[in-house]
């Protein structure tokens, strides 16, 4: 297995980024949709975020109500750090599973591992590459204002509540820069794929056979 983890801030490209390596026969994990399962109805870390919180963090149908949840830990560091110290061990076994999966079913796949918050949840995967998808804030300021309809304020906000681009590009063992044009994007995917990853690939071709597995991700 060569496993890659793929990060990069909001609006950064990155989920444009992951489904090129899709396309190219990599199995992609989504941390953020393993994220919405660790918290899923019935699941201990729902129970411990709702004790911690409060029950009027659950919706009637035990569900959690993420934007009750949002309203109390936007802006609180100490409440995120509590609900951090609850999600992000979930995860991380999530995601632990989900990368055992897709070995079993292919011991020499090439499985990338989405994860905006690689640097802040501290997520511990022996990965061979780190990938981080690059733009400046300024550019990912007006991607979530006129392609998310984001007001300038709140763009700027969920930016700053992030690490910042220079933590990120100090972990990166390749960077993908997304400022430019959607070609321009992905032919430097391409190429790294071709100069890092085809010859791990290209060894190993059993590993374009192995489809994103949903219960893995799949590609964003």
């Amino acid at each position: 297995m060569y496993l890659i983890g793929l990060t990069g801030g909001i609006a950064s490209g990155k989920s444009t980024v992951a489904k090129r390596f899709g396309e190219h026969g990599a199995v992609v994990i989504d941390a953020d949709q393993l994220a919405r399962a660790a918290v899923a109805p019935g699941t201990a870390a729902l129970a411990h975020v709702i004790e911690v919180f409060g029950d009027e963090v659950a919706n009637t149908d035990g569900s959690l109500n993420r934007a009750a949840l949002g309203a109390i830990v936007f802006g609180n560091p100490a409440a995120l750090n509590l609900l951090n110290q609850i999600v992000h061990p979930a995860v991380r076994a999530l995601s632990a599973q989900a990368i055992d999966v897709a070995e079993r079913a292919n011991p020499h796949v090439v499985v990338v591992y989405d994860v905006p918050l690689l640097v802040e949840a501290s997520v511990g995967h022996p990965f061979d590459l780190i990938v981080v998808v690059h733009a400046d804030a300024e550019t990912r300021v007006r991607r979530m204002v006129e392609l998310r309809g984001m007001n300038e304020a709140d763009a700027r906000s969920r930016i700053a509540a992030q690490a910042g681009d220079d933590e990120r590009l100090a972990v990166a063992d390749a960077v993908i820069d997304s400022t430019g044009s959607l070609d321009a994007t992905l032919s430097q995917v391409d190429r790294l794929w071709k100069r890092k990853l085809r010859s791990h690939h290209d060894a190993h071709p059993e590993a374009a056979g192995a489809a994103a597995d949903p219960s893995v991700g799949g590609a964003p």
